[in-house]
């Protein structure tokens, strides 16, 4: 039995694909025969075969492992779930670790062994094309295509499904857009000091400058404020640059396709070694939280809301709401101006959109597509659920007043947050400004606050759409470690001050430069076999 390991996004997760890629199922779920290429041999999809709808059995039970995107214990998960069971007749078993710690117990669970595999699973990034890869995700091509949803007329997001298509094939189902960051900056604090939004890197440098060295918040005190706070240099997943696109411009720390479709490894070019100057000289100035190296995005945000920084780049669409509602209730000005991006970014980056994806021991993987994934898109009940969660527990249309705003009876409204007191509920797991289907009942168009709209239609107009990148034996066995080389060179540049040369020496001889080549390579054989 062969145990191989993954290597994605800068984690390592050992998996025992070897029962899979082995065909040994007597270790699988009963029924369950695991082929190389992911599929369930029961389905037929490995034949190029698939059930009719009335062929499709529904499911007794179905099992799922979810990160904190799928409304959570705090939020009153046991009412979404008793909602969910009441809506389908089918049993939901939901495993939901820490967010942060999701892809570390899902690889656990994953190398445990397939019988202890759930049926779905959110992925993102190189997660998803690395479980494809290993063959731990049914090929829910044929499924898809043969869909009531595809063929309904309602579905309006092919071009996010085939960007997460492998070789032609899908293993995992986009339900929303992949959505990406926009720069927010602290209207007030442009105002105090003088300024209007920067449309130039220069502009951006000065408003940090300002920021930092000024009194933007108006406390009568120069330099107890700076300009921004980051979750880290680089971002735990692609795209990367998303949190710090001011100072990365056309610079990118990973693999890349150019126009030529040659594959190539950013870290390595010249521009590449330009964003690092441009970080540690806005660092060293004292523009950027000397913290950035450690914090979470949960710490940036708390950071913000206490009017610590007036920069931050964060998530459009409904974030800008719940960065507004928070700064209000620590007291603090909460007009944001969502920027477009500057002269020298050009444009944001949408992300891969996270996909669900279902196991390939998975006993019954089309009733599941078609009971659980499919159904969350339904313009009714089940995408009333996903969206905005349960009637009188996350939203309601009885007279009441939440946190000073009044609603009359019959009024859609959502509620006071269970988690965070003091805030309202923006969505559920569903985001409805990244809709991917029409939704002609949606209850809650009007209740998308304004500024939310704003910042989803300056990302919308201004964005470009990340591409998937392939997994590649040598990807899968180098690119955690390469990866984490990476971060540590980038970390001692900006905080340590590491000359950029002697950085790239560390590189070549740490063996960074040439497990970044045969990762090149690889993907250039892979793209010359197609």
């Amino acid at each position: 039995m062969r145990v191989k390991k993954m290597l994605a996004a800068g984690m390592a997760v050992t998996m025992a694909a070897s029962v899979a890629l082995s065909g040994c199922s007597s270790s699988a779920k009963s029924g369950s025969d695991v082929t190389s290429a992911g599929a369930n041999t029961e389905s037929g999809a490995s034949t190029g075969e698939s059930k009719t709808e009335n062929e499709i059995k529904k499911p007794e039970k179905i099992t799922i492992m979810v990160n904190g995107t799928v409304t959570t214990k705090q939020n009153d998960r046991d009412a979404f779930e008793k909602r969910w069971e009441e809506l389908t007749g089918i049993d939901l078993e939901i495993t939901q670790p820490d967010h942060d710690a999701y892809f570390d117990v899902l690889g656990q669970t994953f190398a445990s062994g397939p019988e202890n595999w759930p049926d779905a699973i959110l992925l993102a990034g190189s997660f998803y094309t690395g479980y494809a890869e290993e063959g731990a995700l049914w090929d829910m091509t044929q499924a898809w295509d043969n869909s009531e949803l595809k063929s309904s007329g309602r579905f309006t997001g092919d071009e996010v499904v085939d960007n997460m298509k492998i070789d032609g094939k899908l293993y995992g189902f986009p339900v929303t857009r992949g959505n990406g960051c926009v720069t927010y900056v602290k209207k007030k604090w442009l105002d105090n000091c003088g300024l209007t939004a920067p449309t130039t890197y220069d502009e951006y440098l000065n408003m940090l400058k300002a920021f930092t060295e000024g009194d933007p918040d108006g406390n009568g005190v120069n330099g107890d404020t700076y300009g921004l706070s980051a979750a880290g240099f680089i971002g735990s997943e692609e795209p990367w640059t998303n949190y710090l696109p001011e100072f990365y411009q056309d610079a990118y720390p990973s693999f890349a396709k150019g126009e030529d479709g040659v594959w190539y490894d950013g870290f390595t070019k010249d521009n590449f070694k330009a964003a690092l100057q441009r970080m540690r000289d806005a660092y060293a100035a004292g523009y950027i939280d000397k913290e950035t190296l450690t914090n979470g995005t949960k710490d940036c945000r708390n950071k913000f809301y206490e009017d610590k920084f007036g920069v931050f780049t964060y998530w459009a669409g409904t974030w800008a709401s719940n960065l507004k509602n928070n700064l209000e209730s620590n007291g603090h000005d909460s007009e944001l101006v969502a920027l477009k991006p500057i002269k020298e970014v050009g444009s944001y980056v949408e992300r891969t959109a996270p996909v669900w994806a279902i196991t390939s021991s998975c006993e019954n993987p089309e009733g599941v597509f078609k009971y659980f994934i499919e159904s969350m898109l339904d313009g009714g009940d089940m995408e009333l659920l996903w969206t905005y969660g349960v009637e009188d527990v996350h939203w309601s249309k009885k007279a009441e007043t939440v946190l000073d705003n009044t609603y009359n009876e019959g009024e859609f409204h959502l509620r006071e947050s269970l988690e965070k007191p003091g805030t309202q509920y923006t969505k559920q797991h569903l985001d409805p400004m990244l809709a991917i289907a029409t939704w002609e009942g949606d209850p809650g168009k009007a209740a998308v606050k304004e500024e939310a709209k704003n910042s989803q239609t300056v990302f919308n107009e201004n964005c470009r759409q990340a591409t998937i990148t392939p997994s590649t034996e040598e990807m899968a066995t180098y690119n955690g470690d390469l990866m984490t080389l990476k971060k540590s060179i980038i970390a001692d540049v900006i905080v340590q001050g590491t000359s950029i040369d002697e950085a790239f020496k560390r590189f070549e001889s740490d063996g960074g430069a040439k497990w970044s080549q045969m990762i090149v390579d690889s993907l250039n054989k892979k793209e010359s076999a197609k």
